[in-house]
């Protein structure tokens, strides 16, 4: 029962995700929406697995898990620099005066 209401919860917050996501006033805001859909859809798998009784579950929360965590490393460095291409570079420190 009280996973029942644990499932209820979790869906009725990724609805709430949806919405944001649909109706953000910021790209960032939406891609954080897209990011929180990503962990309660991680903490569902997990609920489902275990209400079901199959521990194979966790296996493919965990693989979402790591994928949704790159997705929205690879969207906020898109949304930055406007490329994949952009590589890192090293900033000279600054002089110091005596």
């Amino acid at each position: 029962m009280m996973i029942a209401v644990a499932v209820i919860a979790l869906v009725m917050a990724l609805i709430l995700m949806l919405i944001r996501v649909l109706l953000g006033p910021s790209l960032y805001d939406r891609v954080l929406a897209v990011n929180s859909f990503g962990q309660k859809t991680v903490l569902l798998l997990g609920l489902l697995g275990f209400f079901m009784g199959r521990p194979d579950f966790l296996d493919l929360a965990i693989l979402y898990a790591l994928i949704n965590f790159v997705a929205t490393i690879a969207i906020l460095k898109f949304v930055r620099y406007r490329s994949f291409q952009v590589t890192l570079v090293k900033r000279p420190a600054p002089e110091k005066e005596v």
